[in-house]
């Protein structure tokens, strides 16, 4: 696969810096049941790479010695990774919110019939993939079959409560296809709301647009296309410097499945460590010692995807 890496270090995107420590998003691998053209994770059956137990219980001191208010897993399919239960169960415990990036068709494996109770039982905040409620749009995104699969998906956490009671909370996550920036959040939420009632008796909190990233299977296929320049252009001609003030990184730190520390997903997959610390590459482990209030974000070229237009968070848009 064509890696972007490269284009993307070398960038004129202004500093940025942390202010106080909220949440650990946490990736606890990147097997998957799933392989989608948009994940910049590149995530799929194959992946063998998972947390590890110690690791998990090294997050659990994290959120204790922290003070962490939110808990964000995601993968790969994080419910695949044989800890899961463990680690949201004792998160939960610690009366730490915690949300699990779902792609609604793990609930359906063999195997998995009971996670949609799990998560039920245990209030967990679903945040699942639905980056369109169009069949055709869907399955060119994720593969033959998956549209359905996730409206019953859907429909499953809807009997529940999910969608329906307070602190049963279900959004679902847009993502543009092509070139596209996402649409004006609220508009499309509505659309989302309507044509998933009217069609699927499917009711849900919020709706999520987050910018594809050129990065991992979506940079390879912009550069096998010829279409890298093009789309940053369009990135950078929709920055929104009002957006610096609410990017994620500046309140999260992100988590490999070896417990390595960035500031973000995306700086993650690119493996761009967090810097202002004593280590080169920061463990978990090292964190627990430092405050990083005030240290500098590492940034690159596609942290324009963070401030462009609407701006583009793992809680959607930031700005109205």
């Amino acid at each position: 696969m064509l890696d972007t890496k490269p284009l993307l270090l070398e960038t004129d995107f202004p500093p940025v810096y942390r202010d106080e420590l909220q949440t650990l998003q946490v990736n606890l691998g990147y097997l998957c049941n799933l392989s989608c053209t948009h994940c910049h994770v590149n995530a799929g059956p194959t992946r063998k790479e998972l947390m590890s137990l110690e690791v998990v219980d090294m997050l659990l001191e994290a959120i204790d010695k922290l003070k962490i208010r939110t808990l964000d897993v995601t993968g790969g399919a994080p419910e695949m990774n044989p800890h899961f239960r463990y680690l949201v169960s004792a998160a939960r415990k610690r009366c730490v919110e915690v949300i699990d990036r779902c792609n609604l068709m793990i609930l359906l494996e063999p195997g998995y019939e009971d996670m949609a109770d799990f998560l039920a039982d245990n209030k967990v905040t679903i945040t699942a993939s639905l980056p369109c409620y169009s069949e055709e749009n869907v399955e060119k995104q994720r593969g033959k079959g998956i549209f359905d699969g996730s409206i019953r998906a859907l429909q499953k956490l809807n009997s529940l409560g999910y969608g329906k009671q307070e602190d049963l909370q279900l959004n679902l996550v847009y993502n543009p296809q092509n070139l596209n920036l996402p649409p004006p959040q609220a508009g499309l939420e509505a659309d989302y709301k309507r044509i998933l009632k009217d069609n699927f008796a499917i009711e849900f909190n919020e709706l999520f647009t987050i910018t594809n990233m050129p990065i991992s299977r979506f940079g390879g296929m912009l550069l096998a296309k010829g279409l890298y320049e093009e789309y940053m252009q369009i990135l950078k001609d929709a920055y929104s410097p009002d957006n610096l003030e609410t990017v994620m990184c500046r309140t999260l730190v992100s988590v490999d499945y070896q417990g390595y520390v960035y500031d973000c997903d995306f700086n993650q997959m690119l493996e761009m460590p967090l810097i202002g610390t004593s280590k080169a590459r920061p463990h978990l482990r090292d964190i627990l010692k430092q405050d990083l209030r005030d240290k500098p974000i590492a940034i690159g070229e596609h942290c324009y995807g963070c401030t462009a237009g609407q701006g583009s968070s793992c809680g959607g848009a930031l700005s109205d």
